[in-house]
Parts: C-alpha cells; structure tokens; sequence
C-alpha cells in the first residue's frame, strides 16, 4: 500500500481515545492527506481500496477516508467506515463544480441540503422521437420498495446537514479568507456536467449550489446509520461566470475544515 511520507501502515481497528470518532472524508489524495498530515500519533489502514488515516486532533480521536472518487466507493468508504469505527459523525469535503453564478472559486458551500443529481427519469419516446434530457424527472430511489414507476418516486430527495455541524461550521467562517462561505445545495452523480444550460438546469430545478460525485452517497449511508452528516465543498471552478480550475482550492478548504472540526469538538467536549 502507498501511503504518504512519514506515516507507517498497521493493520488495526481500534481507534485510541474515549470518544468516537469523527470521520473526515476526501476523494483523492489532494482531497484528504493535507488534513491527515495534520492529525497526531497517525496509524494507517487500508480496507480494500480505501484508506484510513487514524489519529488526533486536540487530543480527540479524527479519521481522514480517502474514499476514492465517485458515488459506489463513496457509499462503500462510508459503511465500511461506519461499521469499523461507530464515528460520532462524518464531513464530506473536497471540490466540485459551481452551479451558482454568484459563487467564485475558493468560495466554499456548507450542504445545508445534499441531493442526488444522477438519479432521473426519462420520458417515454418512441424510435426516431429523440431525446430531451430538460424534461427528465428527478427518481428518489427511497421513496419506495416497489417499482420505480411509482409517482411517490418522482421527486427530489434532498439529505438535510446536520445542526450541530452546520453551527460549527458556520462559527469559524469568518477565519476563512480566501473567500466566502455560504449553506447552500450540494448536488452529486456520476456525471460530470460541462453544459452550461445544463448546469443551469440543475441550478433551476434543484437549487444546486455546486456539483460533486460523492456528498449524497454518503449522507445516504450516514443517514441510514443515522450518523451527522455534512458535506462542506469548496468550488475549483465555475462554468457559469468563467472561473477557471484551480487545483489550489483543495487545500483551502482542508484548511476550513481543520478548523470546523475543531470547534466541533468543543461542542462535543462541553456537552
């Protein structure tokens, strides 16, 4: 297993500490070692593809996930995560894709509201019809046990932030200066959306603040655990108002995030 520089691999479950831990995840390695090189008494532990980062912060047990990118390895990270380590609660954070023309790179969205992007519903249209993806439907896949031709299922599911983290989160905002942070709508899929008057669409109809391949699949697995969940995204470009990529953003919000965990860790400790 490739791990990073100075950290020593062990094959080991228990996380040291009293309380549970928090777990932090990241898609790719600029996503999530940043904030597992700042954790203390770090062990790692793969479990099939993902890796775990286990340590401390201000004495308390932290967990980086680096779940690898897209909605299956997410949801797979999350339970596996989940069931190995009974986390007190669970931060999906990374980059993604501006939805909203008002946000700018470096901006960052708190989710207050998580939704998946991906999962629609086609019109019915015979051959040689076409297509037209602005009328396709959202489909929420746990609306219902039965068919999917169910009408309760034509709808959108969004998966609500957690309180208690969302208040953390929005505590420390002020320490964050490389730009703005605001709650808004995390969209996710296994799509990567260049079409503006797509995005737009999205924008329109799902009040989505910014796109990503992971947030919904773990508050989905969060939410059937019932762990706290918040996704925190910081936006690496926008397409609407011609915010070019910039690699950098990903450390930035590493660097938000350290500080939202630790001020919820004194919500934790003082409870």
């Amino acid at each position: 297993m490739a791990v990073f520089a100075g950290f020593k691999s062990k094959n080991e479950t228990v996380v040291e500490g009293a309380g549970r831990p928090i777990i932090i995840q990241g898609p790719m390695p600029i996503e999530a070692e940043n904030f597992a090189k700042k954790l203390e008494k770090v062990k790692v532990e793969k479990s099939g593809t993902f890796v775990f980062y286990k340590g401390k912060l201000n004495n308390y047990p932290v967990i980086v996930v680096k779940t690898g990118k897209g909605m299956e390895n997410t949801a797979a990270a999350t339970a596996v995560a989940i069931e190995k380590y009974n986390p007190i609660a669970i931060i999906n954070q990374g980059t993604s894709g501006g939805h909203d023309p008002s946000l700018n790179v470096f901006d960052i969205v708190l989710g207050k509201r998580v939704t998946n992007i991906g999962s629609l519903k086609t019109e019915a249209k015979n051959e040689g019809v076409g297509m037209d993806p602005s009328q396709w439907i959202p489909m929420d896949l746990m609306a219902s046990e039965g068919s999917g031709s169910d009408p309760n299922a034509e709808k959108i599911r969004y998966y609500e932030g957690d309180k208690d983290l969302l208040a953390a989160a929005n505590a420390v905002k002020d320490k964050y200066t490389k730009g703005k942070v605001v709650e808004g709508t995390i969209g996710s899929a296994d799509v990567w959306n260049n079409e503006v008057d797509r995005i737009k669409w999205f924008h329109d109809n799902y009040g989505t603040s910014v796109e990503e391949m992971e947030g919904a699949a773990a508050a989905q697995i969060a939410q059937a655990y019932n762990v706290p969940f918040l996704g925190i995204r910081v936006l690496s470009n926008n397409k609407t108002n011609g915010g070019q990529y910039n690699p950098n953003t990903a450390a930035a919000n590493q660097e938000y995030v350290y500080e939202v965990v630790k001020k919820y860790i004194d919500t934790i400790e003082s409870k």
